[in-house]
């Protein structure tokens, strides 16, 4: 039975319901919606503890996929649910770029590391990107003020995964007004001086190194200072990612070390950059966005 709150979702103008599922005491919902940064229709997942169906609020996590992922991959593969249940914590997934419709031709790269479903949660500069790779402005004023005004949230902390971590990273450091708390899983740490990351940033920047600059988030902690009382950060230590010098975390390390920003960092042996090690720690980066909501 559809309690009174999950149905006046359903029927929220500003949002498309796609699905609704019972999962655990809780449900697991996917939304889209017209977005203006973008100009493409967007698609995200939310899981909804029976507390924000009852129209509490609650302490809301989101979190940003890696390279090649949308909405489904965290919410099929992590097993944050029963934690989220068990907390009352909300979990929010977006897409990771814009992507192609019936109705928008978005443009693409042949590279897995450039275009659709990798943005880096930036916003281009330079054409053909520019119209509708605005991930940054998605994630931090459109879709975070949709969360707060159609969702019982009390706060919202961010997290994500390699590039997700990246945008996470980022995204918190650069505003640290909009989130509590910032976590990352095998992040891509220095963008500006990754394969991948400069392969995006010639197209979405061009030769403008300064905003290749101002989207490293190694760079940006260094640049802004101590942001958060504590951020949890964990490394596969046998990720092949990390051997190949695309996340470097030594450099996410020493920056924090320069800005005096306090980073738990984690190596966690014999891990690699799948979901079987985002299932082995995920619950303890909901267990620190709880904490730091609490303290909020």
């Amino acid at each position: 039975m559809q309690n009174s709150y999950s149905h006046s979702l359903s029927n929220n103008k500003q949002l498309t319901q796609k699905s609704v599922n019972r999962c655990f005491n809780g449900e697991q919902h996917y939304y889209s919606h017209e977005s203006t940064s973008t100009k493409t229709s967007m698609t995200f997942s939310i899981y909804l503890p029976d507390e924000a169906l009852a129209g509490r609020r609650c302490p809301a996590i989101l979190y940003l996929s890696g390279l090649t992922c949308n909405a489904d991959n965290v919410t099929h593969k992590a097993h944050f649910q029963q934690k989220c249940s068990e907390l009352g914590m909300i979990l929010i997934a977006p897409d990771t770029s814009p992507r192609s419709s019936e109705d928008s031709d978005v443009p693409n790269d042949e590279r897995y590391f450039v275009g659709q479903g990798a943005s880096y949660y930036v916003d281009a500069t330079q054409a053909p990107w520019s119209d509708n790779f605005n991930m940054q402005s998605y994630i931090v004023d459109e879709l975070y003020d949709l969360l707060r005004s159609e969702f019982p949230i009390h706060s919202i902390g961010v997290t994500g995964h390699s590039m997700g971590g990246h945008g996470a990273l980022l995204l918190g450091f650069k505003f640290p007004s909009k989130f509590v708390s910032v976590s990352a899983l095998s992040p891509v740490c220095a963008a500006s001086e990754s394969a991948w990351g400069q392969a995006a940033y010639t197209e979405y920047f061009g030769d403008d190194k300064a905003l290749w600059t101002q989207a490293d988030a190694s760079q940006m902690i260094e640049k802004v200072g101590q942001q958060y009382s504590s951020i949890l950060v964990d490394q596969g230590a046998a990720d092949n990612f990390l051997a190949e010098g695309q996340l470097q975390t030594s450099k996410l390390q020493d920056a924090c070390a320069k800005a005096k920003q306090p980073l738990t960092l984690r190596y966690q042996a014999g891990h690699d950059h799948s979901y079987y090690f985002i299932q082995t720690v995920i619950n303890d980066h909901i267990e620190h966005h709880w904490h730091m909501a609490q303290m909020s």
